[in-house]
């Protein structure tokens, strides 16, 4: 796997050494190889800022991988708890800095004033990963999205110099819908690898089994279950994205596309009767340039009125909208 080879050249136990521009280079090409939904980067970021979105998604793609790409728990902790030391040790300075992410982090850091609470952050949910893998309530998931994935608009905020208490709840509306329309995308791909992140809570009020689940069966209940959580992710998507029309323009075309991409998502959820235990849901090229194109050309704008469509077997309400402001996280 390419990321074992990373971890081999460039882990703890690894010899090396990198100039600041390798290291730079080797945060390009990471970068570059991966893509969710859409490239981290793209033509429409800023020249002068993807060096910095470059070493953030670095980090974050570490982190990430560390926590899931191991195939060993208690490996995995062992290494988090590595990354979390070189982080701390980038941070405080005083011993030089060898990993090549660290390297371009640090300029980073530095550069935009970010403090080490949002990257803490990012690595005590993917700790939660190893010992957490079936929530119980929405809160407790709001919980971990407070960590998982508000870190990265926090981050975002910093980059753009706009991080003030207004922007962070926005971005946290935003950040923890993408993040809630890629598990339900994900729903199968997740529990093949043992993790269950629609909250029992929600599967027992519509019920839906366990067995059901593990099974892999459609039934009408699993898509009532799904409509309801697509709902609510696609609400807070629609909260979130007046941040755009607060940021600086030339980053704002980049947050429009994200925030549009997710509701894209959703809406091909929507679009297949949610169904996505049998085909996951994906955005095609299509889609993709359109939405490309309506951010370069249109540019960020206001989402037009979407009405509610709850149908009578789905409850109106099913837990707090709350989106902490926060990272909540253990360690920060």
């Amino acid at each position: 796997m390419p990321f074992l080879d990373d971890l081999r050249q460039y882990g703890p136990d690894a010899s090396y050494s990198l100039t600041l521009a390798e290291a730079r280079a080797y945060c390009a090409r990471l970068t570059a190889s991966h893509y969710e939904n859409f490239s981290v980067v793209t033509w429409l970021t800023p020249r002068r800022l993807r060096p910095a979105f470059q070493s953030i998604y670095a980090f974050c793609r570490w982190s990430d991988d560390l926590g899931d790409e191991i195939g060993d728990r208690q490996k995995s902790r062992e290494l988090l708890a590595w990354w979390r030391g070189e982080l701390r040790g980038m941070f405080q300075g005083g011993t030089p800095v060898r990993h090549p992410v660290m390297q371009t982090l640090r300029e980073t850091v530095e550069e935009f004033s970010i403090p080490i609470e949002p990257f803490e952050a990012l690595i005590s949910a993917f700790e939660q990963d190893q010992d957490l893998t079936n929530y119980t309530t929405y809160e407790q998931l709001l919980d971990y999205c407070s960590r998982s994935a508000n870190p990265v608009g926090h981050l975002v905020l910093y980059l753009a110099r706009s991080f003030n208490p207004e922007n962070v709840q926005l971005s946290d509306m935003t950040c923890t819908g993408l993040q809630l329309a890629n598990f339900w995308q994900d729903v199968a791909r997740d529990l093949a690898i043992g993790r269950i992140y629609l909250p029992r809570e929600d599967r027992q009020r519509f019920g839906y089994s366990d067995a059901d689940l593990h099974g892999l069966k459609f039934t009408p209940e699993f898509a009532a279950l799904l409509k309801f959580e697509v709902d609510r992710a696609r609400s807070l998507l629609e909260a979130g994205h007046r941040l755009v029309v607060l940021m600086p323009r030339d980053i704002a075309v980049d947050v429009d596309l994200f925030s549009r991409g997710g509701l894209a998502i959703l809406d091909r959820i929507e679009g297949q009767g949610f169904d996505v235990l049998t085909s996951r849901p994906r955005l095609s090229k299509l889609t993709k340039f359109g939405l490309l194109a309506r951010a370069l050309f249109s540019g960020p704008r206001p989402l037009a009125p979407r009405e509610a469509k709850l149908d009578s077997s789905t409850p109106a309400t099913g837990g707090s909208q709350r989106v902490p402001t926060g990272q909540g996280g253990t360690r920060p």
